[in-house]
């Protein structure tokens, strides 16, 4: 018996200690919120009935996106901080312009870029399509291109909540396009 038991005993610590191996791996909290190791942004997509709007919120790593500010137009944005560029908000309305494009029935659709806010370490667009009644609404679509010009491993989470319907989409360079037909 008390054989039996050293032999437990010694399978419990070589399974703990194989179980335990990957957490050596984390070099830390510290570390991880200096640079993230991945390219994603998240945007959610939501028909507001009474309001007759389609109105969006975007999530992107505030790094990320100077990136792109800093590639494509020259601009040294140090977005969310007290050095803040007075263009910052201009450029990445600029950008969404360029990068996201929502189609109603098919059809492209201009929205307006209300503002954004930071989050810790992403900064939240929010855009809005007003003006659209729930009776002609057939499919919605979003292009989004946003980071993937900058970033070859971007992948851009969709969520579109329209009237009822549901449907997500992980959005990448070849396969940047989601549609939710009602």
């Amino acid at each position: 018996m008390k054989n039996f038991t050293m032999r437990s005993r010694h399978t419990l610590c070589v399974l703990l200690f194989w179980l335990a191996l990957p957490l050596t791996s984390f070099t830390g909290a510290d570390t991880f919120s200096e640079s993230h190791k991945f390219y994603l942004s998240v945007t959610t997509v939501e028909y507001a009935q009474k309001e007759e709007s389609l109105q969006i919120i975007s999530r992107i790593f505030i790094d990320d996106l100077e990136s792109a500010l800093q590639a494509r137009y020259d601009l040294k944005a140090d977005l969310g901080t007290p050095g803040e560029s007075a263009q910052g908000i201009a450029y990445i309305e600029r950008y969404f312009n360029s990068k996201f494009t929502v189609f109603i029935n098919g059809e492209v659709r201009e929205y307006t870029f209300l503002g954004r806010k930071y989050d810790k370490d992403q900064v939240v667009c929010y855009l809005e399509i007003s003006e659209l009644p729930e009776a002609g609404l057939e499919s919605v679509g979003i292009q989004n291109e946003i980071l993937m010009d900058i970033f070859e491993e971007q992948k851009n989470l969709v969520h579109l909540k329209i009237l009822g319907a549901k449907k997500s989409y992980v959005l990448v360079r070849e396969n940047n396009k989601g549609m939710l037909n009602l």
